[in-house]
């Protein structure tokens, strides 16, 4: 039986990403386990270098044609799609993005296996895999960052010029923050990366009540669940899996939070039929507290709204005027300071494609070997064959314009 072959592409889109789907050893380990064959696109931009493939005894060549198997990280442009291979990426195009109508346009056209990392799921919906985590270590340290900037107490290098996590942990030594509050929405992988951060630093968990009613004399932070800062419309006590279900039923109850918060991390889940968290009427308002946004969820012209843009790693704050809702400088003393890049973890990113390989080779991987036999690979599979697949077919209508 010929082995299969799976190929690690080079990143294609602009700005070209750092990371990698698995690392050397991680590419060796499965070429072991499996009895496979790993080829690496050559490639000048990634953070791990070919010379380390090489060395961990995977070949790298410029063409990868003949492999099976295809994994990259970002959306792989149209014209290095292959014909009837099978492709693991993130598509962005689940949500019917438009920037991405080609890419899918295209995928069908050339009867393409089309895996998307994001629908990774197990039987009960929950997703598999990953980088939330370092989205949400580098997105809190880049608002600390911010913080700091902005009020002259302490600086921070750039997480993107830290050698990795640890380097970046030990920039925390130099955070010294007031007695503000600090509030995250959102529950899941994010989240994890955002309370270890501020676990770090050791800043004080506090429950709901406790946030939104007590003074206190250090930093201290909320996380709050969706029934936590959205009601139901009719005045009845709100679920948490009925919120998913059904968001439609509930209207934000954000502002009370927003009276009382001094630094907003946003890193949640957003659906589009879920109400905005604060509105631009919101932003004006003078019961509006917030001074600092770290938008990591970055749903733009979405559910914050003074997430107006994306913002970059080498420009990664901007400032909103709360009457107007326009860009301003962040520095400027009226300013709502707002962090919004939206490829947080190609900072960190040889520790966050590590992070990435372990969770493939625990959820993904062995599906390529045994038949998919819990049906995990099928799941995720947008489009084979030249057909979108029955659960992903709501896209007809946005593939067709």
């Amino acid at each position: 039986m010929t082995p299969l072959k799976i190929a690690i592409v080079e990143e294609g889109k602009s700005p070209q990403d750092e990371r990698v789907p698995f690392t050397p050893e991680q590419c060796r380990d499965i070429e072991n386990k499996y009895s496979c064959e790993i080829l690496v696109q050559k490639s000048a931009v990634r953070r791990i270098k070919d010379e380390a493939y090489l060395k961990a005894g995977i070949e790298v060549n410029e063409k990868i044609d003949n492999c099976d198997v295809f994994f990259g990280v970002k959306e792989i442009p149209v014209e290095r799609l292959i014909p009837g291979k099978t492709f693991f990426f993130f598509s962005h195009t689940i949500k019917k993005q438009e920037y991405n109508r080609k890419l899918l346009q295209s995928v069908l056209e050339k009867g393409i296996r089309l895996i998307d990392y994001e629908c990774l799921v197990d039987d009960k919906g929950l997703r598999l895999l990953g980088f939330g985590r370092f989205a949400g270590l580098v997105g809190t340290y880049n608002g600390l960052r911010m913080i700091g900037q902005k009020t002259g107490d302490f600086k921070l290098r750039k997480a993107i010029e830290c050698t990795n996590l640890k380097d970046m942990i030990s920039e925390l030594s130099k955070v010294h923050l007031p007695a503000i509050k600090i509030c995250i929405t959102g529950k899941g992988r994010v989240s994890g990366g955002v309370v270890e951060i501020l676990e770090k630093l050791g800043i004080k968990r506090v429950g709901v009540d406790e946030y939104l009613h007590q003074p206190f004399d250090q930093a201290v932070y909320v996380q709050l669940a969706v029934t936590d800062y959205n009601k139901r419309k009719d005045g009845k006590p709100g679920e948490m899996f009925e919120f998913f279900k059904h968001p439609e039923l509930y209207e934000s109850d954000f502002m009370r939070f927003a009276r009382v918060t001094d630094y907003y991390i946003a890193s949640h889940f957003w659906d589009a039929k879920a109400p905005f968290i604060f509105t631009k009427e919101d932003l004006a308002s003078d019961d509006f507290c917030i001074k600092y946004v770290a938008d990591i969820s970055c749903d733009i012209d979405g559910p914050v709204a003074s997430t107006i843009r994306p913002s970059t790693i080498e420009e990664p704050y901007y400032g909103i005027d709360r009457a107007t809702n326009s860009e301003m400088g962040f520095m400027n003393i009226e300013a709502l300071a707002v962090m919004a890049v939206d490829n947080l973890p190609c900072e960190l990113p040889v520790d966050a494609s590590r992070d990435f390989g372990i969770q493939l080779m625990e959820h993904v991987v062995p599906y390529l070997f045994d038949d998919d036999s819990k049906g995990v690979l099928a799941r995720a599979t947008i489009a084979e064959k030249g057909k979108l697949t029955e659960r992903f077919n709501y896209l007809k209508d946005f593939v067709q314009g």
